[in-house]
């Protein structure tokens, strides 16, 4: 009866593992999915197209240059290759104060004669009109090539605006930078902090202080991130804006501030109990030798503990790139380059956060998130493979 309800449990363990193994594969799975169909999105936004008079000389446009169309900041054909004539923005809803709903029609049945006719009087126009409607197999009017989204759209702008018309902006540079600057400067304050309060509760403090300590400060990494957003939002903006005579308090500087505090109750917890698990024949030998009490922390208990303490900064990083609501309230919420620590950014949690609610299902913009959510997945996966090696050539030579 022993044997069989031990088989039972080994089964019901190696089911669960598998369940679980598969549930990650296919989570990993659908959010490359998801995210790698941004690049067989058309980089117009679908259904529409941009239609030029035929004696227009341009026969393409980048998506850089059709925003700064559309931006009026550039106004000249030929600042892109054409005629010297200024350029005549026509957005499709322009058309229903030219023409009465008669002329259109009741089902708007001559509505795609009316659209060529006014590209037809006018050769500089650039018309931003949706393909269901549009003018087709008339002699002035020609339809601009599109193309998909590229690696190089996303990889490689700097601007983040994906409801943009007639061309959504996916650049993830500002968004990527954000992260990393937030995350890395978070974790400079977080690890020599969090590893001093480890080693102070680990090999110095009394029974009495570190019963005391250590359930506060593992209590901290039960707060909610909202509540640490909320704080930061309170008390550290103001102290920011004021200390640093800034404009603004959310800033760059703010988020890892919050995040370095979201960070340090992992970061404590973790690297002390690796430094707890130190053989105590270890420190009693070095003292043996004649090591004073700090020689035996900094080269037997730490480097024995080396691998706990590596798991625990990836931990704390994946605090840090990971988290959402604290970074979204104190951080400005801006999507551009940063320049420094005191500028607002936007991090990649935070878009997605932010974001994912308004974007239509299927569409670019929500594909675009799902792939930022694979580059989150793929960062993590770096640091957690490269905090692996490391440990493990550092407990080999010690």
């Amino acid at each position: 009866m022993r044997r069989f309800f031990e088989k039972v449990t080994e089964t019901i363990l190696a089911f669960s593992s598998a369940i679980t193994s598969i549930a990650i594969v296919l989570i990993v799975v659908f959010l490359f999915k998801e995210g790698l169909g941004l690049f067989s999105s058309p980089s117009v936004e679908k259904g529409y197209a941009l239609y030029l008079h035929s004696s227009n000389g341009v026969k393409d446009l980048s998506v850089t240059d059709i925003k700064n169309i559309f931006d009026s900041e550039v106004v000249s054909w030929a600042e892109l290759g054409g005629r010297d004539e200024e350029i005549m923005i026509f957005r499709f809803d322009e058309i229903f104060s030219l023409y009465s709903d008669e002329e259109l029609g009741e089902n708007y049945e001559h509505l795609p004669d009316k659209l060529a006719q006014v590209i037809r009087e006018n050769p500089n126009i650039i018309a931003f009109l949706p393909e269901k409607y549009a003018p087709v197999n008339v002699s002035e009017v020609k339809a601009l090539p599109y193309k998909n989204i590229s690696l190089s759209d996303f990889f490689g702008r700097k601007e983040w605006m994906p409801t943009a018309t007639p061309a959504p902006l996916f650049g993830v540079l500002p968004l990527l930078l954000g992260t990393l600057l937030v995350s890395i400067v978070a974790i400079l304050i977080a690890l020599p902090l969090g590893l001093g309060v480890a080693i102070y509760l680990s090999e110095l403090a009394g029974e009495r202080v570190r019963k005391l300590m250590k359930p506060t400060i593992e209590l901290l990494a039960g707060i909610p991130s909202v509540v640490y957003g909320f704080f930061g939002l309170v008390v550290l903006v103001p102290i920011v804006q004021d200390t640093l005579n800034l404009p603004v308090g959310e800033t760059a500087l703010t988020g890892s501030i919050i995040l370095a505090i979201m960070a340090l109750p992992t970061i404590i917890t973790v690297a002390e109990d690796a430094l707890r698990n130190t053989p105590g024949a270890m420190r009693e030998a070095s003292l043996a030798l004649g090591a004073t009490r700090w020689q035996t922390i900094y080269k037997v208990v730490v480097p024995y503990s080396v691998s706990g303490i590596s798991a625990a900064v990836v931990l704390g990083i994946g605090r840090a790139i990971g988290e959402t609501m604290a970074v979204l309230m104190v951080t400005g919420n801006a999507a551009v380059m940063p320049a420094s620590l005191l500028e607002s950014v936007r991090t990649i949690p935070a878009t997605i956060a932010a974001e994912l609610g308004e974007a239509p299902a299927g569409g670019a913009h929500y594909r675009s998130l799902f792939l930022l959510g694979s580059i989150l997945f793929v960062i993590t996966m770096i640091i957690s493979v490269a905090a692996e090696v490391i440990s493990k050539k550092q407990h080999k030579s010690v």
